[in-house]
């Protein structure tokens, strides 16, 4: 159980803290509602850019890393489509340089050409060095557009393409700023050994005369409901790849629906572990995939049920994939057992107290859960997947895993095969 508390500024910020008496650090967890849904389709990459434009000073600060590294800490952050997420740890006793750091690019951040240029550099060269020089680099690069037509899902994180933020003006990172990196589009969660009284506190002193920015975007565009099988093959690649690989994606619910829940105890069902299903019977027994894997995205909006794996040397793709066809046709049709149910709440019960033990990740989940609409689920999501019995979840399959749903992507290692792309 956590216990914390929840604070609105006047300004719009959010703040939840937890007291974590055990650490002598103190964790300052930020999350921005911006992520590559809140993006341009014709200016994509902007919310990973500013994950690195963060860190290059402010209106008090020279250098972000230096200035939190001299308070004994560390800071990091990651950018997904739905948000972005930034964190310093310091010692307890240095919490307000922590404070005065984030809050100070909050309010504003020094922006310039030289800066700009270089932090485009370096988000250019990683779009090349992760993306397009990598084996499977790629590899949602064309899934998502052709898994989303409409939803700003469609493009990755790093975004469409290197030319994107490579015509980035300064006028347009400015306004990105301001629209999004503001106190009413944001949410602060302090964990560690502090009082919440005294970081209520200390956050009014340091952040109560940021104003706030615009109204939060709830407009995106909701993909329509799939209703034809769709396929591509890719076959040419910039990098040469060791073997084939199989995706097959299927559309289901938000990250807060009941039906997210049902979906990852498929998932976990299908993959998690040596004596889940997929492993078992198309890795270890019928040597058909050297590697296969099964998860759902946990999307804000509407998201993707993954199945992935590369095969093994000499098979075939079309039996591969009708194999892995034939495993998920068997469980929509005869369902699962009371055991395999258990077994899967089981580890689902370690891996949530496990998330429980770290300082840090109590602040990132307080946060994330405040995001999604109940700050509370850091305690009670346990529960959102026990209600479950098998024959509901054989139910959801047989809905989910239809071929209207689905979308097929070959990445084939050569050109051997027919492009139909």
């Amino acid at each position: 159980m956590i216990e914390y508390t929840r604070h609105l500024l006047d300004n719009g910020l959010t703040l939840l803290c937890h007291t974590d008496p055990g650490t002598s650090f103190v964790s300052v967890n930020t999350l921005y509602k911006v992520g590559a849904r809140d993006e341009d389709p014709d200016h994509t990459g902007f919310a990973h850019l500013f994950e690195h434009l963060m860190f290059g000073g402010s209106r008090h600060v020279d250098d972000f890393d230096t200035r939190v590294q001299q308070a004994g800490g560390e800071s990091n952050a990651y950018t997904n489509n739905d948000y972005t997420n930034y964190y310093t740890i310091v010692p307890a006793a240095n919490i307000e340089t922590a404070l005065w750091l984030e809050s100070d690019r909050m309010a504003g951040l020094n922006f310039s050409q030289r800066s700009l240029k270089v932090q485009k550099n370096v988000v250019i060269e990683e779009f090349k060095q992760h993306y397009l020089n990598r084996p499977y680099g790629d590899l949602w690069l064309h899934l998502r557009p052709l898994a989303y037509r409409v939803h700003p899902y469609r493009w990755n994180t790093i975004g469409v393409s290197p030319a994107h933020i490579e015509r980035a003006t300064l006028d347009e990172v400015k306004t990105f700023f301001r629209r999004h990196y503001a106190p009413d589009n944001a949410i602060l969660a302090i964990s560690g050994n502090i009082p919440d009284t005294r970081a209520l506190e200390l956050v009014k002193r340091w952040y109560g005369d940021i104003p706030p920015g615009a109204a939060p975007r709830d407009d995106y565009p909701q993909e329509p409901r799939q209703r034809e099988a769709r396929r591509r093959v890719v076959a040419e690649h910039a990098v040469p790849v060791p073997s084939d690989m199989l995706c097959l994606a299927f559309h289901v619910g938000r990250r807060s629906s009941d039906h997210f829940y049902a979906c990852d105890i498929l998932s976990d069902l299908f993959a998690n572990g040596d004596s889940s299903r997929l492993y078992t019977c198309l890795v270890k027994e019928r040597l058909l995939f050297s590697e296969l894997d099964a998860y759902v995205t946990g999307d804000a909006d509407p998201g993707l049920f993954v199945f992935h794996g590369k095969l093994s040397p000499g098979i075939p793709v079309e039996e591969a994939e009708k194999a892995l066809l034939e495993e998920i046709d068997r469980l929509a049709r005869d369902g699962l057992t009371e055991r395999e149910l258990q077994k899967v709440i089981n580890k689902t019960d370690v891996r949530l107290s496990c998330s429980e033990i770290n300082y840090q990740a109590k602040a990132s989940h307080l946060a994330f859960f405040e995001y999604l609409g109940d700050a509370e689920l850091v305690n009670t999501e346990r529960a959102r997947y026990s209600p479950f019995t098998p024959d509901e979840l054989r139910d959801v399959a047989r809905a989910l895993f239809v071929p209207e749903n689905s979308s097929t992507l070959l990445y084939l290692a050569s050109s051997r095969h027919e492009n139909k792309s």
